[in-house]
């Protein structure tokens, strides 16, 4: 029994809460918002090319995390 709730006080320790999730994915839309722009003066180049794509990759990646976070959760609505 104790040995059992150990591990889930360790499954909980594990997980981020929803702030810093947000907080993440907002930082990591700003970090690659960053790349994107100071790439798009360098297309010449094919690294700061695949780059650009990559972070413009990226950016899509963390905004629909972003717009993800912000949703309802499905608990919420099946108890009202």
């Amino acid at each position: 029994m104790q040995n059992e709730n150990l591990i889930k006080k360790e499954e909980k320790t594990h997980q981020l809460d929803l702030d810093t999730k947000k907080e993440l994915a907002k930082i990591g839309m700003t970090a690659s918002m960053g790349i994107t722009v100071a790439t798009a003066f360098y297309m010449k180049n094919k690294f700061m090319k695949n780059l650009h794509v990559v972070a413009g990759t990226a950016l899509v990646g963390f905004s629909l995390w972003h717009h993800m976070l912000y949703q309802p959760s499905k608990k919420s609505d099946k108890e009202k």
